[in-house]
């Protein structure tokens, strides 16, 4: 499916890239970047920039700090993950809680999700 780049975004998601959280840069350094299929992070989908994506899986993965946690921002959320879903990606979230305290698990999880979605959704 075509998705249109949001050139506007550009350069939002190169300040998140250089800004990245203590979590993203964890999850980042220590697991994604080697993994195989290959993740990109900060990556921009129609007008959402996405912490996490994995193209081959369609599989993306959000950090959430405290300031997810109140009304508006859930709202906002929820909004954003139904709209990447009708795209056909998936969205997983992560409390950046859970990548202090939990890395291990969080680093299984990612792994167990990609797995079942490519061998749900095989490549021609």
């Amino acid at each position: 499916m075509y998705r249109q780049y949001n050139t506007n975004q550009t350069k939002n998601a190169q300040n998140l890239r250089t800004n990245a959280t203590k979590q993203e840069n964890k999850l980042w350094y220590e697991y994604l970047r080697p993994y195989k299929p290959r993740f990109t992070r900060q990556r921009v989908v129609d007008s959402y920039i996405l912490d996490f994506y994995c193209a081959e899986a369609k599989l993306a993965i959000e950090l959430d700090g405290s300031q997810h946690y109140v009304d508006d921002k859930i709202a906002y959320d929820k909004k954003r993950t139904q709209y990447l879903e009708t795209l056909g990606i998936t969205v997983i979230r992560f409390a950046n809680i859970d990548v202090d305290r939990n890395f291990e698990g969080v680093c299984i999880t990612i792994d167990e999700m990609v797995k079942r979605l490519i061998s749900d959704n095989p490549r021609p």
